[in-house]
């Protein structure tokens, strides 16, 4: 028995697909599967993060619905992903706040934060909130930017942290990789693989969406979305760097570093959210984990009204609207922040660590 029903069934599956073993050539679940015989709680959850839910498991399987084996790895392995985020979070108290209701609380944490900068400028100086501010410290008019810099770093610390302790829980369930420790090479390897996306094209013909033909399409909002979001972390961190190292403060020119990046990022963050929400709604019900939908939502919708909001206040920011975009666009960001270790957001995260595994496990089942 494990810890809870749906390993149970996730148990049941990998037993079924590990006798007939028809599907080891399309993604990396499989060659980790037949690497055991029986299975925990943690290799069930790694094999789970190690899935990236292409679907050609379950388009290929001859044993899936309506037969009476009912094979559904794809599903099944979405709810153990899901309920995997909670089982490590830290907290604990905070591991289910996000499960059903991610995009409520996700949009009432983004505006409660937007409205207090406007409060906050309101309180200090009402002609601020709708005034035109250019130049050089021009975003300090709202809020100082001290202030700003202190709320929104102990945002991110505590994300941070609380990844740190998740990630690390999830890596001590998941058990030190078959043959040793991760090294360099097997790092590289994770980084290579999770890089390219390269197990979310389903044995090399693509992912499967609301019918049976494959196409690229998630693969490149995914990538969209997380190079994205990429670009825009390095235009801050290059803002930041300007500001603490040569006393220049934003908003920067257009042609500027942190202007470019965070350009590019905002769009990636864009057109990869949209195109993601839209690739959602129109994948077979079958393959869905409908119960935690708000929260995959709740994240996209994160991700896409913090690059909209950065561009709008990119183009609108020496008008009357840069206050409220600002307060908006820096609400969106809170937000985001201290939802990430309770959302979509550690999949990523935990989705690298198992390909880190997976690549020690490869490397050695190699060398022997």
């Amino acid at each position: 028995m494990h810890g809870t029903r749906i390993l149970d069934e996730a148990d049941r599956l990998m037993t079924v697909c590990n006798s007939c073993r028809y599907c080891e050539g399309l993604c990396a679940v499989f060659p980790a599967m037949e690497m055991r015989r029986a299975f925990s709680d943690g290799d069930l959850n790694y094999l789970a993060n190690l899935c990236h839910s292409c679907g050609a498991c379950y388009v290929d399987c001859q044993f899936s619905p309506p037969h009476e084996f009912n094979v559904n790895v794809p599903k099944t392995l979405a709810v153990a992903r899901a309920e995997s985020y909670a089982a490590y979070a830290w907290p604990g108290a905070l591991s289910g706040a996000f499960a059903r209701n991610g995009l409520v609380i996700s949009a009432i944490a983004a505006l409660s934060m937007a409205a207090f900068i406007l409060g906050f400028a309101a309180l200090n100086d009402r002609s601020v909130l709708f005034g035109v501010h250019t130049g050089p410290g021009a975003f300090y008019k709202l809020m100082p930017h001290n202030a700003m810099a202190a709320l929104f770093s102990a945002a991110f610390l505590y994300a941070i942290l609380a990844l740190v302790m998740s990630v690390r829980a999830f890596w001590r369930d998941i058990g030190t990789p078959i043959g040793g420790r991760a090294d360099g090479g097997s790092i590289f390897q994770a980084i290579r693989d999770a890089g390219e996306l390269r197990y979310l094209h389903g044995g090399g013909v693509g992912c499967y969406n609301e019918d049976d033909k494959p196409t690229d399409r998630r693969k490149l909002f995914h990538h969209l979305t997380f190079y994205g979001f990429l670009l825009c972390f390095a235009a801050t961190s290059v803002a930041t760097l300007y500001h603490y190292l040569w006393g220049r403060e934003a908003p920067y020119p257009w042609w500027d570093l942190p202007v470019v990046l965070g350009t590019l990022g905002g769009i990636g963050l864009i057109v990869g959210p949209i195109g993601l929400l839209v690739a959602k709604t129109r994948r077979a019900p079958e393959l869905l984990d409908e119960q935690r939908y708000g929260m995959d939502v709740g994240f996209i919708a994160m991700l896409f009204l913090t690059g909209f909001t950065g561009m709008a206040l990119l183009v609108l920011r020496e008008t009357a609207a840069m206050g409220p975009l600002l307060a908006l666009h820096l609400g969106a960001v809170f937000a985001l922040f201290i939802t990430m270790p309770y959302g979509k957001f550690v999949h990523g995260i935990y989705r690298f660590v198992a390909l880190v595994r997976y690549a020690q496990e490869r490397r050695s089942e190699a060398g022997s």
